[in-house]
């Protein structure tokens, strides 16, 4: 199976936990000047979106050829302080549980250079058939793949 090129090298591409940096802009925060709370999920889905991408599993061309997406079954968000503007975050992929239909995240974002967490998420994915969105097991050959990355294994 090729689902694009990972956009690392080989040693560390998908390796755990996986970074990925955000910087809190002006749309991100709310009135009182500190990140809405939503959008600290669309920080943790960039992430996860950023860690297939570095395994290279491009999203969209695994649509397109297995007519297959992930879509997030369930989501516990555990908010610990706030972040502000023009802060520059870390978003984190820290585990993941490789099933045979979902995947199971552990994710977490620190501000840049601390080691507290601003906010953490457990997160269920699951994959799904693209035409009819019914629940299905994942291609073999992008099981393997996550497996390999994550050296784990689930029912």
């Amino acid at each position: 199976m090729c689902l694009g090129q990972p956009m690392m090298n080989a040693e560390s591409a998908g390796r755990l936990p996986f970074s990925w940096p955000v910087r809190v802009y002006w749309e991100d925060t709310d009135a009182g000047g500190v990140v809405y709370h939503a959008n600290y999920l669309c920080f943790f889905e960039r992430c996860r979106s950023e860690w297939l991408r570095s395994l290279g599993i491009a999203q969209e061309r695994f649509r397109h050829e297995f007519d297959r997406v992930f879509a997030i079954r369930s989501m516990h968000t555990d908010y610990r302080r706030a972040s502000r503007l023009d802060d520059q975050l870390v978003v984190r992929v820290d585990e993941v549980r490789v099933g045979l239909a979902s995947l199971d995240f552990r994710q977490s974002i620190l501000r840049q250079g601390e080691d507290e967490s601003i906010a953490t998420a457990q997160v269920r994915v699951g994959c799904l058939v693209a035409s009819s969105f019914k629940p299905t097991r994942m291609p073999d050959s992008l099981r393997q793949i996550l497996l390999q990355a994550t050296e784990s294994g689930a029912d």
